[in-house]
């Protein structure tokens, strides 16, 4: 490989976009990738306005990919990465001939002025390996459509929901970052104006229709995860449908229920004894008292007319209950609570059968932390405590 390598002009991007489109080749910017790293071997310091972005599979060439984590182990390890000191990397690992050697190198630093733009060329190297993730996740869908393989329909249409919503959060990344305190306070400011001048109240948030624990919280806040956790048999389950019922038929907010361990319908059964003062057993055995019949019908109705969707799915992964709410939230509109009972229940986004639990849990509770903030709304998951807790003398 030789320094002819690196091109100088560049074509305007809709007619390269247009060349890429017909020969089918998959997106990328040669151009841009060469600039991040041409730029790193000048300035070290650019990495901070490139690393946090980009990681070696973002980049299209198999040699790009090999000299950006080698400049990034060297950077990483408080080492200077230059023209020499990224080549003996590459040596030790064997890959320096893969990359070019040396006279690839040395063009490349040579190929950039400066680093003053690194930031925008890391963009565009991590918007084209978006694209080719599209691209890929598009190829792997079709395939699906086209041979099913006995699948059901919703089982596809979950797994390509899943591909293109992974896709779509990972390419937001590229969108967040650190928020300036003077924007923070004016965006605080405001809101307590506007607190103050539709007149202050205890509760700013959802809720929950128990007046001490919304007057401890204020209400639950969208964005929070609220864990509840128990042994089982403590009342889990009942308190949190509690709380849903309050929130569908008093507040008049939508509510997605997943519910791994109980089924939908015991779960009506529940709401329906609940808001109608029902004992339970007669719903089951269909022996209700005289005084209870006109109850039921209220109840029914009542609940015939909220926004509660049970989704009683089990074992879904953290994505696959994202991707869920998700949809109902552009179905009904800003959702005011989402419960998932329960944790443990759930599967991580490993293959692994046996792999820890502690692990899975750990995986799993950002990843509604993370629903919550997306969708702005509190987020109740429900967790069930191991027998460690029984030598406690109080158990509660």
């Amino acid at each position: 490989m030789s320094a002819a390598f690196l091109t100088t002009e560049h074509s305007p991007p809709t007619r390269l976009d247009d060349e890429v489109s017909r020969l089918r080749i998959p997106p990328h910017s040669v151009e841009a990738e060469q600039s991040v790293l041409g730029g790193l071997l000048l300035d070290n310091s650019a990495w901070d306005r490139a690393g946090d972005l980009l990681s070696d599979s973002d980049f299209y060439r198999f040699e790009h990919r090999l000299i950006f984590a080698a400049v990034g182990s060297l950077i990483n390890a408080t080492k200077p990465a230059d023209v020499i000191t990224v080549f003996e990397q590459l040596q030790s690992l064997g890959k320096a001939d893969d990359c070019g050697g040396l006279v690839y190198l040395n063009a490349l630093a040579q190929s950039v002025p400066s680093a003053a733009n690194m930031r925008r060329y890391a963009e565009i190297v991590r918007e084209r390996a978006v694209l080719r993730k599209l691209v890929a996740a598009s190829d792997e869908i079709a395939t699906s459509a086209f041979n099913p393989q006995g699948r059901a329909v919703s089982e596809i249409l979950d797994e390509a929901e899943g591909k293109i919503f992974r896709i779509g959060e990972e390419g937001s990344k590229s969108q967040q970052g650190f928020q300036s305190m003077d924007n923070l306070v004016v965006q605080l400011l405001d809101r307590v104006t506007e607190l103050h001048e539709n007149g202050a109240e205890d509760v700013t948030g959802v809720r929950t229709g128990y007046f001490d624990l919304d007057r401890m919280t204020s209400g639950f806040q969208p964005g929070d995860l609220i864990v509840l956790a128990a042994r089982p048999s403590m009342g889990k389950t009942a308190f949190a449908l509690n709380i849903a019922e309050h929130v569908a038929v008093s507040e008049g907010l939508p509510v997605v229920v997943f519910s791994m361990e109980m089924g939908a319908a015991q779960l009506a059964l529940r709401l329906v004894g609940s808001l109608g003062r029902i004992d339970q057993s007669n719903l089951r055995t269909g022996r209700l008292k005289d005084d209870e019949w006109g109850r039921l019908s209220e109840a029914v109705e009542k609940l015939g007319s909220v926004s509660m969707f049970i989704d009683e799915s089990s074992a879904l992964t953290p994505t696959e209950v994202r991707a869920r709410a998700r949809r109902q939230a552009r179905q009904c509109g800003q959702l005011g609570m989402i419960v998932v009972d329960y944790l443990q229940l759930m599967s991580g986004s490993g293959s692994s059968s046996d792999e820890n639990r502690a692990t899975v849990i750990g995986e799993i509770s950002p990843g509604l932390k993370s629903l919550a903030k997306e969708l702005k709304c509190p987020v109740i998951a429900l967790s069930q405590l191991n027998r460690s807790v029984e030598s406690r003398t109080d158990r509660r």
